[in-house]
This record gives C-alpha cells, structure tokens and sequence, in this order.
C-alpha cells in the first residue's frame, strides 16, 4: 500500500527549513517585518528584546524565520541556561572545597553557651568545622562550664574551646572563665548581652538594636519594640534566616570563633 504525505504543498511553494538561533546578549539580528536591526539585550518566554544603535528598544515576537542574521533568514530560540555555579567561598569566607567529605571528628571540642549561639556558628562555619573534624557543643548556661572541663579532661591533642555572651572584665562569666582556662582550654567571648546582637543590624533592615531597659528580659523586650511577637523562638529564626555570610556578623563575634577554631586545630 502507497503512503502519502498529508502536506499537499507543492515542493517549490516549500520554505526550506531554517537554523535555531540562541537569542544570545549582543546578537544583532533584523526583523523581517519590519527592517528593524539591533542587538538582543533581553529574551523572554516567547519574545526578543533588540536595541538598535540609537538606543531605542522593540519587542518582538520569536516566530520562525522571523529574523535575518548577516542576511540569511533564522529562526530565534531561548538560549539555554547554563548551569549554576558553585560558590567559591564558604559563608565564613574561606575557600570551599567542593564534593570534600567531613574529616572524622576530632577528640577537641568546641562550646558555645546557648542553642542560638551554636546555630549561628553552624550557619557561618559549618563547612568549614567539618571539614576541619571539629564538633560544636553548646552549653545550657556558664555555670556548668567547670564540670563539663573536668569531665573532658583536656590535653594537648584535645584541646576545648569555649565560646561564651557577656564575657565583660568582673563578670560572673569572666571569673568562671579564669577558673578553668589552661594551656589546653581557651575560653573566648563576645560583650553583647546575647547572640542575636553580634547580627548586624542592617542584616535586618533596621538602624540599631534595642535598648531594653534593665529588669525586663533582653529578647522579650527587643520583640516588643520592634513590633515582632512576643515568641523569641520565632524571632530568632527570623534573624538566621537573614544571616548569609560572615558579612553579616559582628567582628568581634568573627574574630573569637576563628580563634577558638585555629586553637582545637592547632597540631
């Protein structure tokens, strides 16, 4: 049985098929229809933007054979995507490794006193402290610094590294930091009241934080003046989720995580 073809075109009337074009930035092409020549500056789902050598902008539509390209007629296509780059930084601004495994965990440790202390930390220097083998503990309060040291028993191929708020010369924080630091232990801190204000403030669209005044509780009362609910779990989450980098961090919170890092790594 004989097949025929559906198109019932005469072959001579047949347009010949045409090349797909990436409508690539700075392609400059010219619209059949209308002689307008320029260069490709945005494509868009279904439609190529040309700006000509007076400035002036068209939109047209990418139909088929609706463009000359150095006289010969094309068919404009999406140009493809290319594929996402891999940063090249880690979010503490060192080098990132890609496809690096974590080391396994080193005998050193690292505290930090409080659950939003260490969430910060592994937001800016996650990948950093796993591929360095380091795990960050948090403490539930500096009181029980002195019997988590002693239950450790530090050495020199395991060394701890505490990282504590407040710590301000004649503290409660700065006499339990003298009480147990060693050759082997390093006790660091920052001099804000609590975490959330080593975040800078411009991270969160506002020009300070909060003076609260004292007796009333610190994240209670920065809710109340900025507007935010009473619900610091909230609150705090709505604060990580504005920290992308070390950019965003206050430098004399940077300055004492690096160094508790450099301290359980050292050889």
């Amino acid at each position: 049985m004989r097949s025929y073809n559906p198109d019932l075109t005469p072959p001579w009337k047949r347009s010949a098929p045409v090349p797909e074009v990436p409508a690539d930035p700075d392609l400059v092409v010219e619209e059949v229809s209308t002689g307008f020549c320029g260069a490709v500056i945005r494509c868009e789902a279904g439609t190529v933007t040309l700006e000509d050598r007076f400035g002036k902008h068209r939109v047209f539509p990418m139909e088929p054979r609706g463009f000359l390209l150095e006289g010969r007629p094309v068919t404009l296509v999406r140009p493809s995507r290319p594929a996402p780059s891999r940063p090249t930084r880690t979010a503490s601004g060192s080098i990132a490794v890609p496809g690096a495994r974590a080391r396994v965990a080193r005998a050193g440790r690292i505290y930090v006193e409080g659950r939003h202390d260490a969430e910060l930390v592994e937001r800016v220097w996650g990948d950093d402290l796993r591929i360095e083998g380091v795990v960050v503990e948090y403490l539930e309060g500096v009181d029980d610094l002195p019997a988590i040291v002693e239950a450790f028993a530090p050495a020199p191929d395991a060394r701890l590294g505490v990282l504590v708020d407040h710590l301000v010369p004649g503290s409660k924080e700065s006499r339990i930091a003298a009480q147990v630091s060693s050759p082997d232990v390093l006790v660091v801190g920052h001099p804000y009241v609590d975490v959330w204000q080593a975040v800078k403030p411009a991270a969160l669209g506002i020009p300070a934080w909060p003076t609260v005044p004292r007796g009333q509780d610190w994240k209670t009362g920065v809710c109340r003046a900025l507007g935010w609910p009473d619900h610091t779990g909230a609150a705090w989450q709505r604060i990580l989720s504005r920290v992308t980098s070390y950019k965003d961090l206050e430098p004399e919170l940077l300055g004492r995580v690096e160094e508790l890092i450099d301290f359980v790594t050292a050889p």
